[in-house]
């Protein structure tokens, strides 16, 4: 039996108990990879559809129906590392979403018998962008410091001008989607409208029209000094950009 008849058989064979590749995860289910949805979704031969987490790559059918930029390229990552391959999911927090997609780290392995830990993969070869929620964050260091490298290296999408890290300045009050910029933190202040989720603190962006709203899981933020430069992603619409995990904010050096 080859070396990948032999982690197979090992891996989706639980009297085998091999040693997990994510052992802080819940083993989830295993199955075989039929479709890439995009660079960070895809569907199992059982049905099941995957959410790969603390990713978030460029859509192909965007609401315009047109692709998002290198968005054909990072579903291609994925298809060549994952279609038709056996996998497993792992779960570290949060198992379905709202259209009962599965939110899982999905591992599998290559040709050559190495295992590839997808998630991981997609952030280290630049075909997707880090995206931390607090229920799943698992590993988060881990991912983070794969985009960095990534970015040094302009790998993928980070040689696009579109992903470029953007001046919190040059944003537009109706501006959507996930964002990261750069800018320097404004005062707290408080809000007088009702929120069923009231956030931790919000803040004024300086020389922005944007408000950054900071959820609990990130409060930390909340005590960072003013004027303090950083770098901030997350979802903007309505005016808002939202901060829901503390990596989502990093300080910036100036010289």
């Amino acid at each position: 039996m080859g070396r990948w008849g032999v982690w197979g058989f090992c891996m989706f064979v639980a009297a085998c108990a091999p040693k997990s590749p994510l052992p802080d995860m819940q083993p989830g289910e295993v199955g075989r990879v039929t479709k890439v949805i995009d660079g960070d979704g895809l569907i199992l031969d059982t049905g099941q559809r995957v959410r790969l987490i603390s990713i978030t790559a460029p859509v192909l059918s965007a609401r315009d129906g047109s692709p998002e930029p290198y968005a054909g390229e990072s579903a291609r990552l994925l298809e060549d590392m994952a279609l038709g391959r056996r996998v497993r999911l792992f779960y570290p927090g949060v198992t379905r979403d709202r259209y009962d997609r599965a939110l899982a780290h999905v591992v599998t392995v290559d040709a050559t018998g190495d295992t590839l830990w997808l998630n991981r993969e997609m952030i280290a070869r630049g075909g997707a962008r880090l995206r931390l929620y607090p229920s799943t964050s698992a590993r988060a260091q881990e991912l983070a410091t794969a985009e960095q490298m990534a970015r040094q290296d302009r790998l993928g999408l980070w040689a696009l001008p579109d992903y470029r890290r953007t001046d919190v300045a040059e944003i537009e009050e109706d501006q959507s989607g996930f964002v990261i910029v750069t800018a320097q933190l404004g005062k707290r202040f408080v809000t007088a409208e009702p929120s069923r989720f009231p956030p931790a603190c919000l803040r004024r962006l300086q020389g922005a029209v944007i408000t950054l709203s900071i959820d609990r899981d990130a409060v930390s933020a909340c005590g960072i000094a003013d004027g303090t430069s950083v770098e901030l992603r997350g979802w903007l619409t309505e005016g808002t950009l939202t901060l829901r995990h503390p990596l989502h904010l990093q300080t910036l050096t100036t010289n």
